[in-house]
């Protein structure tokens, strides 16, 4: 570009944009344009486009380019707080995403809309329950009777020996602080997430193409006031049920009768997609979900007071009544959720002549390890304050005098069975096809590395595992399935708590083992969920302050985040309704300046472009070519995300691009891979086929031996950005030289 161009002036004809989008590594604006100094023409801190500082020397032809990068990775995680909210939200981002992984059917969309919607509500519920099984059961109904609990513990005495009604009131403001804050977290990203529109009303009709186009805020906000009343409807039906057992009154009834009613209606609202997806033109629904909120916000002061005042008698002793039975039924009715979106998932997949055996049941398996988590959090959330409670004695394994419920320590010990068997059977499944993948990738390398020399003996085991470990890939879904299944079974046996049965004494009975050894299994399951939690949490840490590693788990978050929040509105918010629009805002700045647009994304980054240039005009998309390295658009989206990705999305972009589209991939990458063919013809007839010219293999690693002039063998890239590569740079020359012929008139 021309210095009046990069100033405001008109552009150069032949003027090229070279927009650079990263992928998850969450790199520096000078690591995506491989220069330094950078400055921000665009944006702000969150996310925000980059220029070099200054012109590189003896440039040449090559000035007529210019570099811009667009930096969004701190959109997803941002400062270290938001990083760990993530670990902790990880539960209502799995449902949410569950969500999106419906199948094309679209018969079946309404169903699977719903089913998710109420797994996800049911989460909201086991998130209060275990926060009044903290504040409510553990402290107000138990420690605050005993006196050994309440020992050497002054921030507890000044409620102990008070009656049962006020101490009950008085915590019930924990859960209900909890939701709050969950409340209040989920309204503060608004203006930082979704502030850009789309300045385009139409311009593709795909699915995919209306991602981050349309308002989200009205049906986020109808979601969080459902949410909210089912939360607040969760403490109170806790409350009133431990009011109801030792007699029944006109009060009681007439307030469990309003909280049923009120939790009713947030079944039914979610269970009508047609009225709680209604444009943002139509407010009416926003009322009705905002009055049933304040209403259930006013029963729950109800219920307070009526605690407060009771006249009835409190029974002494045991846990907090109901509150066993509220938990257990609650899991009841996750299992049988679970077990409907698998049979209508299993039923009415839609499968399509090509497409992966297990195609449209990602939905069924990220939900079963949302629930399985959100469990998990729960159960040992509750575990980890009885055993402190209770002065670190085994309360994990059965009935204590501040133990919670049985059905926790089921939900306990099905997780610990759950990741168990996963684990053993990801074992064998690795070893089984090991031989395959091995003898697969001894192919790969034999075309790749012909002849190899003696020496390069070593190097050449390490590429056949490289690529052996990257192909390991296509059976993680499978896995997921198997984990679907299995914590579907875990949280079935959850309903033996109902009888009042602890899993040591079951399985000493039936089993025939000895109780210490069930005793250890069972304390150490305990210990996993803990592991598991305190790994999450570390893993984000490392994930925030090193690029190495986020590199490696980065995608999980990015995938997690980049759909709208449309199932539970707690999750962590969608980046894409900002980034895409933002993308297609510059690139329609720069194209009608005069620009010719070759946008190119990494990893994550070419699911945002792919996106972009469905939202981008026929007359803007006619200037801009794609070059997409690393994508999982086929591998990993395809499969997982099969009624927004798939053939004719895919077909589309390419053709609203004019085909000026090249995808670059390497058999060691175990994210990304190719997207229309896995072996193209050597020579593509773009007349009849213009896919097949589409992608374009990268030999990995260059060479197995060091060459002349160097001590080591050129490194393995697997899924690492390649800009500065040679293929990279012939790739983008190559498109940009289509970009400046005669444009072709886009498709109308």
């Amino acid at each position: 570009m021309s210095d009046a161009a990069a100033r405001g002036g008109p552009a150069a004809p032949a003027d090229v944009v070279e927009l650079r989008v990263h992928g998850a590594s969450r790199a520096s604006a000078g690591e995506v344009l491989d220069l330094s100094p950078t400055e921000q023409v665009a944006g702000d801190r969150s996310g925000g486009f980059y220029r070099p500082g200054r012109r590189p020397v003896g440039a040449g032809d090559a000035g007529r380019v210019t570099l811009e990068a667009y930096r969004w990775g701190d959109l997803p995680a941002g400062t270290m707080a938001r990083a760990l909210s993530l670990v902790f939200l990880l539960p209502f981002m799995l449902v949410n995403v569950a969500i999106w992984m419906r199948p094309a059917n679209r018969g079946s969309d309404e169903v699977v809309r719903s089913l998710c919607r109420l797994l996800a509500l049911t989460l909201t519920a086991l998130y209060v329950l275990a926060v009044a099984g903290v504040a409510l059961d553990l402290v107000a109904w138990k420690c605050m009777a005993s006196p050994d609990c309440l020992a050497g513990r002054g921030w507890l005495s000044w409620l102990g020996g008070r009656p049962v009604g006020l101490r009950l009131a008085v915590l019930a403001l924990v859960p209900a602080g909890a939701v709050g804050l969950l409340w209040r977290a989920s309204t503060r990203p608004g203006r930082v997430f979704e502030a850009f529109r789309a300045p385009e009303a139409e311009v593709t009709g795909h699915r995919l193409g209306a991602l981050g186009r349309w308002d989200a805020d009205p049906l986020v906000g109808r979601l969080r006031s459902v949410h909210v009343a089912a939360a607040f409807g969760t403490l109170d039906a806790t409350l009133l049920a431990a009011r109801a057992a030792p007699g029944t009154s006109a009060g009681t009834v007439a307030l469990a009768a309003v909280t049923g009613t009120v939790l009713a209606a947030c079944v039914v609202l979610l269970c009508t997609p047609p009225l709680i997806d209604r444009s943002a033109t139509d407010r009416r629904l926003d009322r009705i979900t905002g009055t049933l909120r304040s209403t259930a916000l006013v029963l729950t002061a109800l219920v307070a007071a009526h605690v407060l005042a009771g006249p009835a008698s409190w029974h002494a002793g045991g846990g907090l009544p109901g509150y066993g039975t509220i938990v257990t039924w609650l899991f009841v009715a996750q299992t049988a959720l679970l077990a409907v979106l698998g049979a209508v998932l299993l039923r009415r997949r839609g499968r399509r002549a090509g497409a992966p055996p297990l195609s449209g049941l990602g939905a069924l398996a990220t939900t079963a390890v949302a629930i399985s988590l959100g469990v998990a959090y729960s159960a040992e959330l509750v575990y980890r304050v009885a055993d402190f409670l209770d002065r670190d004695a085994p309360t994990a394994v059965r009935a204590t005098a501040a133990g919670p419920p049985a059905a926790y320590a089921w939900a306990i010990v099905g997780f610990f069975r759950t990741v168990s068997i996963t684990v053993v059977v990801g074992g064998l499944v690795a070893l089984i096809s090991r031989r395959g993948r091995l003898r697969a990738a001894a192919a790969v390398v034999a075309r790749d590395h012909p002849d190899p020399p003696p020496e390069a003996g070593p190097r050449l085991r390490q590429v056949l595992r490289a690529i052996a470990r990257a192909r390991f890939t296509e059976m993680l879904i499978p896995l997921a399935v198997v984990y679907a299944c299995l914590a579907g079974v875990g949280m079935a046996t959850t309903t033996i708590g109902q009888l009042e049965l602890w899993p040591v004494d079951v399985v000493e009975r039936l089993a025939v083992l000895p109780a210490n050894l069930v005793l250890f299994a069972t304390v150490f399951g305990s210990w996993v969920v803990a592991a598991v939690v305190v790994g999450l949490v570390l893993g984000a840490i490392f994930a925030y302050r090193t690029v190495g590693f986020r590199r490696h788990i980065g995608i999980l978050w990015d995938l997690g985040t980049f759909w709208p929040r449309a199932a539970h509105p707690f999750a962590p918010p969608c980046y894409a309704e900002r980034a895409v629009p933002e993308l297609t805002r510059r690139i329609t700045y720069l194209v009608e300046r005069g620009n010719g647009v070759l946008l190119t994304g990494h990893s994550h980054g070419s699911v945002l472009a792919a996106a972009t240039v469905l939202q981008l005009p026929p007359r803007v998309s006619g200037r801009v070519a794609l070059l997409t390295y690393g994508s999982p658009l086929r591998r990993l989206y395809a499969r997982l995300f099969p009624a927004y990705v798939d053939e004719e999305a895919l077909h589309e972009i390419g053709a609203r691009v004019g085909w000026r589209w090249l995808n670059l991939w390497r058999e060691t990458d175990p994210v990304g891979g190719w997207i229309f063919a896995a072996d193209p013809p050597v020579t593509p007839d773009p007349t009849t086929d213009p896919a097949a010219a589409v992608d374009r293999r990268l030999r990995d690693p260059a060479a197995l031996v060091a060459p002349p002039g160097d001590s080591v063998p050129p490194p393995i890239k697997g899924h690492r950005p390649c800009e500065s590569d040679q293929p990279f740079t012939e790739a983008s020359r190559e498109l940009i030289e289509r970009l400046r012929e005669p444009p072709a008139p886009g498709p109308r």
